[in-house]
Parts: structure tokens; C-alpha cells; sequence
């Protein structure tokens, strides 16, 4: 196996990084490049130039980050920006979104994708309403996998006694939430290096390991959904040559489960049952797919499938309806969501009408109290609605498949996004 095909079979990590302005987010992610050896020379020292232009006693690693021009002359990050590094042992993708209430939904978009949320809190300020905005996002968001990394430990003089006082205060708030269910504490300084990539020298009480060895080794494997078999069709595969004249398969990506060369299987939303012929990745024959393999199925018997269609297990159907029960996160600042409102319903390779029939309450994310009587969304905004589908949806809960429970509103007349989705 040569080193090209063991980088493409190592283990990904998606992660997002979340916390307050100031927390020092794009520091962390520049010490964990800078340490790991995983930024180049010329980029260091256009770093260190930068530095010095701005008056800076240290490296301004977050420079390294913050791409956006307006987010170097402010010292905020304003888009979400994805870095791309890999250690022996691992490749990630870290999703670095903004710590400003008014870019929640950057946040939101970072964090979908996300199996881990690292949540930076100032070791002086404790556990402040971003950090629970944060959390909450992440909970919402299905993320099950939760670091708290509480930083500038060398401002509170690497104190065990404050950082216990966080600890306690975090675990107060999240056992309120349902998703976080692995919660794994750090003390570090970004700024130094404490706790990064090398352990501590300053923090003896503490024996856990650093973070990128944690970053390593957390076990994301069993966060996919490999029980719910899901085939949504994006495409039917007709090549009208000579070689290929009988060819017809189904090109799409697993959502869910495994499916197997001789399975059979039900083609929603007509119901008819086959079975699997052959299953191809490329023109690669292969015994099984599984998420979140992109394959054609080839089906034993000729049945009308389309896009949009899914092919799923006759014993494990996914629900079935036009009425759904959703929470949003409100992504428009130009249109408010107001009941009657209609949209396009974007939800695997499905696109439908919807109309909202009903806004039950929207969150407070900060206290978690529902705000119930209200008329409509305004900008990141987040709450529960009912919507009605011209078609029948073929989902799952968000909770146990974040492929098939998720979908975005579009404005039929400006084709903006304005709106993302979970079913519940």
C-alpha cells in the first residue's frame, strides 16, 4: 500500500470550534497547526511580518485563520473558515465559525457536518451566555462528542481551583441538554501552548492528556447510523450504448445502514420490492456500501425508479408523511418566517413545496425557555414549526440520522437559503 492510499483510508474527523469573541478560537487552531508542524515556513513568516506590523508581543497565530480582511483588522471571525490538517494518526476538518450572536447561523452551518464541538471558555470570564448558545447549537445539531477546552489558563495562574469552578458551572447546563453524551474537560492557554499539542508543564494536577492526542483517538465510529438502510436516488444511470445497452442503475449516497449485493429492498414511494443485482463504486464491482459511500445500484427486475425515489430495507421503513414536525434555525435577515409563508423543501435528493401551517414556539438559547406566541422568525432565531410538504417525505428523526432527518428552505423568488431544518 503506498502513503497515498493509507492517507486516503485514515480516519477523518470533522470538528467545529465555538466560543465567545475573544476566547481565542483562531489562536488554538494556529498553536495546533503551528505545534503538529502542520503549517509551512513561508506561511509563519508572513505571520510573524503581520504580527509585528500590528504591534503584537507574541505571534499572532489566529492570523493564520481569519482569512476574511475585515476579520484580520477587527480581530474577529465573522465566516465559518475549514482548515484541512492530518497527524500519523488521523485527518481533520475543522469548521472554525464565528463566537458573534449575529453570525448564529455561520454557526450553524459549521457545526452541521461536525462529529465533535470544541468549546473554547475564557478561564477568567467561566461559563457565559455564548458558551451556552454554543452548547445548545451543538446539542440541536446532533454533535454527541463535546470538548471544553477552558483556555488562557496562564491569566488565572494555572489554578486548579478555577478551572473545577467551570467544570462544575458546564455540567450544570448540559444536563439539561439530550444529545452531548460524551464530555471530556482541558485546561489550556492557546497563547503558550499548555495542553495543545505537548503536555503541561505548569499544570501538574492535571492528568489528562493534551488535546490533539484527544482530537486522535476520540471514537467517532459509532455515531453514523448503521442500522436504518437509506438509498436516496440522485441520479438513474442510462448510458444508450452499444457495450452498456442494458445497463440502468441508481447513482446516490448511502444515508444510512448497509446495503448488500442479493438484499432485498423496497423502492419508495411506489413500494414495489427487488432485489440488488450489483452494487458499483466507479466501475469497481463491490459485496456491500455502507455510509458514506458514494455507489450505483443495479436491481434485478425493471422498476420505475427517479430521482428524488429511496431504496430502502421492506423491514425498516423510514416515516412516511406530509405534515412535519420540525425545529429551524432562521437564516434570512431580508424575510421573516411568518405562518402561511411558502418555500422549496430541499431534503436528501427530494425537492417539494412547503408552506409553514403552523410556528408552535421559538427558544431562548441562552435560559432554554420556550417563547411561545409569536409571529414569526426574525434573523438566527431558532424554534419549532410545523410544515406542510406538496409530497410525501421519506424521513427519519434528526436524532437517529442526521442525512435523513435534515433539510433547507429555499425563497422560491430570490433562491436564497433561508432556513435550515431537523425533523423531529
Amino acid at each position: 500500500m503506498g502513503e497515498a492510499d493509507a492517507y486516503l483510508d485514515m480516519d477523518l474527523l470533522r470538528f467545529t470550534t465555538a466560543g465567545s469573541v475573544d476566547d481565542g478560537k483562531s489562536t488554538l487552531i494556529g498553536r495546533l497547526f503551528h505545534d503538529s508542524k502542520a503549517i509551512f515556513e513561508d506561511q509563519l513568516e508572513a505571520i510573524e511580518r503581520s504580527s509585528r506590523k500590528r504591534g503584537d508581543d507574541n505571534v499572532n497565530l489566529a492570523l493564520l485563520t481569519d482569512g476574511l480582511r475585515a476579520e484580520r483588522e477587527q480581530g474577529i471571525t465573522i465566516d465559518v473558515a475549514y482548515r484541512y490538517f492530518a497527524t500519523p494518526r488521523r485527518k481533520f476538518i475543522i469548521a472554525d465559525t464565528p463566537g458573534h450572536v449575529q453570525y448564529t447561523r455561520n454557526m450553524v452551518t459549521g457545526a452541521s457536518t461536525a462529529n465533535l464541538a470544541l468549546i473554547l471558555v475564557d478561564a477568567r470570564n467561566g461559563v457565559v451566555e455564548q458558551t451556552r448558545r454554543h452548547t445548545f447549537i451543538a446539542d440541536l445539531l446532533g454533535i454527541k462528542h463535546v470538548a471544553v477546552c477552558i483556555n488562557k489558563m496562564d491569566l488565572v495562574g494555572y489554578k486548579e481551583e478555577a478551572y473545577h469552578q467551570i467544570v462544575a458551572e458546564y455540567r450544570d447546563f448540559v444536563s439539561r441538554l439530550e444529545n452531548v453524551t460524551e464530555l471530556t474537560f482541558l485546561p489550556i492557554s492557546a497563547l503558550k501552548g499548555d495542553n495543545v499539542v505537548e503536555r503541561s508543564e505548569n499544570m501538574p494536577w492535571y492528568e489528562g492528556p493534551p488535546l490533539l492526542y484527544h482530537l486522535e483517538n476520540v471514537y467517532v465510529g459509532s455515531d453514523a447510523n448503521h442500522v436504518d438502510a437509506r438509498f436516496p436516488v440522485q441520479w438513474v444511470i442510462r448510458p444508450h450504448s452499444d457495450e452498456h445497452h442494458d445497463f440502468r442503475g441508481f447513482a446516490g449516497r448511502v444515508a444510512g445502514g448497509v446495503f448488500k449485493k442479493g438484499d432485498e429492498v423496497t423502492i419508495l414511494p411506489s413500494g414495489f420490492s427487488t432485489r440488488i443485482s450489483r452494487i458499483l463504486s466507479g466501475s469497481e464491482e463491490r459485496e456491500n456500501a455502507f455510509f458514506p459511500q458514494s455507489v450505483t445500484i443495479l436491481l434485478k427486475d425493471e422498476i420505475d425508479v427517479s430521482r428524488g425515489d429511496m431504496i430502502v430495507k421492506p423491514n425498516n421503513q423510514p416515516k412516511i408523511s406530509q405534515d412535519l414536525d420540525s425545529r429551524i434555525c432562521w437564516f434570512s435577515a431580508s424575510r421573516k418566517l411568518s405562518r402561511g409563508g411558502k418555500f422549496i423543501f430541499r431534503h436528501t435528493t427530494k425537492e417539494a413545496q412547503a408552506i409553514v401551517s403552523e410556528i408552535n414556539y421559538k427558544v431562548d438559547v441562552n435560559t432554554l425557555r420556550k417563547v411561545e406566541e409569536i409571529d414569526g422568525f426574525e434573523m438566527n432565531d431558532i424554534g419549532r414549526v410545523m410544515l406542510r410538504v406538496s409530497q410525501p417525505v421519506f424521513h427519519d428523526a434528526y436524532r437517529s440520522n442526521r442525512n435523513t432527518g435534515s433539510f433547507i428552505l429555499v425563497d422560491p423568488f430570490t433562491n436564497e437559503t433561508v432556513a435550515a431544518g431537523m425533523l423531529r
